[in-house]
């Protein structure tokens, strides 16, 4: 995994990621020195707005294509960012009592508000590695108090070379990369994960950084949460994640990283923001 801290705190020595709200400004490019071609995509600014730091990890506010303004708002971070520890394989965790706090991210990544979750909606570490927290406060209060409005929840399967942010609201900073691909099995230490994406080498995470949304540039919408990445070359181990193909051939990628696909979560939840994993459609372990 992205260790929450240890690896984050070394690496800030290293290569001053804690001065990365510089690297944010670059993102949007600045002056153009031609003018753009016709051809290019549009692209959709992606800022901090909405992004949350934690106390050791990242994450985002982020509603369902479905979700209205008047819902409790969600979180969205990883697994093995939930604060009472990781879920074992296997584990599934609802329902759960929190009262964890988010530092709301302005679109510059400047602390503007202090929310509360209630509750862990959903967390595991088995085939994928997420938490869903609900919030004390709805999208509209959000909205109207502090001027930011929630990232979405795609609910298609992202596509190899789309373009993508992963946005740290613990850092506050952004990466630029590419989908590079999709991985059968991502196995590291007792946690095995499906069809993970593969980062570019561009998209260089740290600890700290996981649960950064990861965000289609072309659309806006959050395609997948960033979790984790090959530190030292070793094969499977925890902080070295594998690749395991169909035929169980594996593959070690040193320095890449990789995120969870969030495509499946929207089926999950119905009216109200409500978690049902019964839902025609769900797919995500159970309980």
């Amino acid at each position: 995994m992205n260790k929450p801290l240890l690896a984050a705190l070394a690496t800030l020595v290293i290569t001053g990621a804690g001065m990365a709200p510089a690297a944010a400004a670059a993102q949007t490019g600045g002056a153009a020195t031609a003018p753009a071609k016709r051809s290019a995509p549009a692209v959709k600014a992606v800022d901090f707005a909405g992004t949350v730091s934690l106390s050791n990890c990242s994450g985002s506010v982020v509603r369902l294509p479905a979700s209205a303004d008047t819902d409790p708002a969600l979180v969205l971070s990883n697994g093995h960012c939930l604060e009472t520890g990781f879920p074992s394989p296997g584990q599934v965790i609802t329902g759960q009592s929190s009262s964890r706090t988010f530092g709301l991210l302005n679109s510059a990544g400047t602390k503007v508000a202090t929310l509360r979750a209630n509750q862990v909606v959903y967390s595991t570490m088995t085939d994928t590695d997420v938490t869903i927290y609900r919030l004390t406060s709805t999208y509209a209060q959000i909205k109207s108090s502090y001027g930011i409005s929630a990232l979405t929840l795609s609910d298609t399967h992202p596509v190899a070379g789309t373009a993508i942010k992963v946005v740290s609201g613990y850092w506050k900073r952004i990466y630029s990369c590419n989908v590079d691909g999709f991985v059968y099995r991502l196995k590291e230490g007792d946690w095995t994960w499906k069809d993970s994406v593969r980062y570019t080498s561009a998209c260089n995470t740290i600890g700290g950084t996981s649960g950064s949304p990861v965000v289609d540039t072309a659309t806006g919408k959050v395609v997948a949460v960033n979790n984790t990445g090959n530190e030292d070359g070793q094969r499977c181990t925890e902080n070295n994640p594998c690749e395991v193909d169909a035929n169980g051939n594996v593959t070690v990628r040193q320095g890449i990283n990789y995120a969870e696909e969030t495509y499946q979560i929207p089926a999950c939840f119905t009216t109200g923001n409500k978690l049902n994993l019964s839902a025609s459609g769900c797919v995500l372990p159970k309980p």
